[in-house]
């Protein structure tokens, strides 16, 4: 057993009186996460834990929707994994319930922790009246993922970190003009794109989802109904019908060769890394908006979401000091380092996530990382009830995806919608 771990049952007492002290040899500790790409990276980095410390680590991956219902499932004394992932839609809902293990102590004991070597946007998410109940486990970033034989095809120029978002709305109703005959489109931007797509468009136009103090809706104020527009009467043209994109997912299109290019996520590289025809697909930093009309891209006008998870531990897991010790092993700078290497994610680690760019060989994925010095990340929207109103636009806006002149009306009565929601937090 490693000293980190034989001091964690040190301080047993202190932590909880919850905790057994137990023959690590004959445990397992159980770990829940929703994303399959990541799971051969981390169960790596936990079998290396494993036997060092003589546990097993067993990985259940659900579905989100699954997954979610899981947790709330806990809340009422359902079966429970002992680690398992926290998001920015949920967190502020678990955060004091007494699903999440207080991990202040834990913290303050291990020197491999040090919270002020994180994203801070993602270490204030899962921190509530000074209690962290989960470590940051990675941040994210957007870029622009394009076919080049479709692009070739169609005699269409290939995207450059030069582009602004006419640029990309220009190449994208091109495609789709000279594809028609194909079925082929330029583009695809559906309502639960906002990750990925429309919100990036919404900062880089100046405008914002929800108000700094998450206090209020941002979808009323005008640089937002600009952003929302420019979608509207730019993008959605180039795209699928919105019933299309209704049932059928981006990359399935993408990775069909019914669209040209779309804005993904790095959570996704390895989707379009071991696809059949990856040597076509290339990566684009995210275009920007030429605000200031001064033809040069300044670093606030080229604007990528960032998320970032969480690693947390069920308050009444029977192990709470393995359970730690394996969340410090996936969150220490070696972890982190490691996990950047592997190409599970980019490390919520402040400065060791330069080794994602080089994960994956014959495949150049250096705009997900340049776009952190060439732009600006903006902490993916978010308050306590932002699973219920972000839902609650998405269902609202595919009005507006079908009738883009209703833009402004829609987003407006969104904005009410969701001041309402929120002021009931």
């Amino acid at each position: 057993m490693n000293k980190k771990l034989t001091t964690l049952l040190l301080i047993a007492t202190v932590i909880g009186s919850q905790t057994v002290c137990v023959n690590a040899a004959e445990k397992t500790i159980t770990v829940a996460i929703w994303d399959n790409n990541q799971l051969d990276g981390l169960q790596q980095i936990a079998d290396e834990w494993g036997v060092e410390n003589g546990y097993k680590v067993e990985f259940d991956v659900l579905g989100w929707d699954s997954y979610w219902t899981m947790l709330e499932a806990g809340v009422s004394g359902g079966e429970m994994p002992d680690v398992f992932w926290m998001h920015s839609n949920n967190a502020l809902k678990f955060e004091g319930s007494n699903i999440l293990l207080n991990l202040n102590d834990y913290i303050e004991s291990d020197d491999a922790i040090n919270m002020d070597n994180y994203f801070n946007g993602i270490t204030e998410l899962y921190t509530k009246d000074g209690v962290h109940y989960a470590i940051p486990k990675d941040h994210d970033t957007i870029a622009v993922v394009y076919n080049k034989a479709i692009f070739d095809k169609y005699g269409v120029e290939y995207p450059s970190e030069d582009w602004t978002w006419d640029d990309f709305a220009e190449a994208a109703q091109e495609i789709t003009d000279k594809g028609a005959d194909d079925g082929v489109y330029g583009t695809y931007c559906n309502v639960s794109n906002n990750q990925d797509t429309w919100y990036n468009i919404i900062y880089s136009y100046g405008g914002e989802v929800i108000t700094s103090d998450k206090t209020k809706s941002g979808y009323d104020e005008d640089a937002t109904i600009e952003a929302m527009k420019f979608v509207g009467d730019k993008i959605l043209p180039a795209c699928p019908s919105q019933d299309a994109m209704a049932s059928t997912g981006g990359d399935t299109m993408f990775l069909s060769g019914l669209v040209g290019m779309i804005c993904q996520g790095s959570w996704c590289i390895n989707n379009f890394y071991t696809a059949d025809h990856a040597s076509d697909y290339a990566w684009a930093m995210l275009p920007y908006t030429d605000r200031n009309e001064n033809g040069t891209c300044e670093s606030e006008e080229r604007c990528s979401i960032y998320n970032g998870l969480g690693w947390a531990a069920y308050s009444q897991t029977k192990d709470p000091d393995a359970a730690w010790s394996l969340i410090s092993e996936f969150c220490s700078e070696e972890g982190q380092k490691k996990q950047a290497e592997l190409g599970v994610t980019m490390a919520a680690y402040k400065g060791v996530s330069g080794e994602f760019a080089n994960a994956y060989d014959g495949m150049d994925i250096s705009p997900f990382i340049d776009i952190e010095e060439k732009g600006t990340l903006v902490f993916r929207p978010y308050s306590k009830s932002a699973g219920t109103w972000e839902s609650d636009v998405s269902d609202a806006l595919v009005e507006a995806w079908n009738e883009p002149d209703q833009m402004e009306t829609i987003l407006k009565k969104c904005a009410e919608e969701m001041n309402e929601t929120i002021s009931e937090e």
